[in-house]
């Protein structure tokens, strides 16, 4: 049993870098934020971590940015109207994103933490924004906004390391308190 679990050690030592990419993929912010915490105890060099964040970040906004322009258009003009998108509705929204796209996209890779990024993308998709310019803007927001959450998982995660096991506890319900707040906050408030 001690070499199978040695074993898989190993293997986890030596693929550390390729499940941050699938994980990215995943579930992007949770394991950014993560990957700061664990570079700061020294278990991951800092470019090629980087790398496999953007590039899986990346890989995972490909895939909602298709799916919007490959699976969505004739679903919502089939079935918008039973949610209340109507055709009206998508030529305003197409003018508006045909004019901001790039706006749009920068705030929405920035702010992807509120939980309005996969629409964006998926929208980017179906108004068929020119894939040039989308991954452009993509990269240029995931290469920020993944050094943003890398920097704020290194400093949380300095900080829980001084903190006695008993105030973890506590400081962790705060957090996910506060959290849980200000999300349900800023989905609440109508755009």
């Amino acid at each position: 049993m001690e070499i199978i679990f040695h074993n898989f050690l190993l293997w986890l030592e030596s693929s550390k870098y390729v499940l941050l990419f699938i994980g990215t993929i995943v579930e992007g912010p949770v394991v950014m934020m993560t990957s700061g915490f664990l570079y700061g105890l020294g278990q991951f060099s800092l470019v090629p971590m980087y790398f496999a964040l953007v590039l899986g970040d990346f890989v995972a906004d490909i895939g909602w940015y298709m799916l919007g322009r490959y699976g969505t258009h004739n679903a919502i003009f089939k079935y918008g109207h039973y949610v209340g998108v109507t055709p009206e509705a998508l030529e305003k929204i197409e003018d508006k994103f045909s004019k901001y796209h790039q706006k749009i996209l920068i705030i929405s890779k920035l702010t992807m933490g509120f939980g309005f990024a996969a629409v964006v993308l998926v929208v980017a998709g179906m108004f068929k924004v020119p894939f040039k310019n989308y991954v452009i803007l993509n990269l240029v927001g995931g290469f920020i906004w993944t050094a943003l959450l890398v920097t704020i998982g290194y400093f949380l995660g300095n900080i829980f390391l001084v903190i006695p096991p008993v105030m973890k506890v506590i400081f962790g319900l705060v957090i996910i308190c506060i959290f849980t707040y200000l999300f349900k906050k800023i989905k609440s408030v109508s755009f």
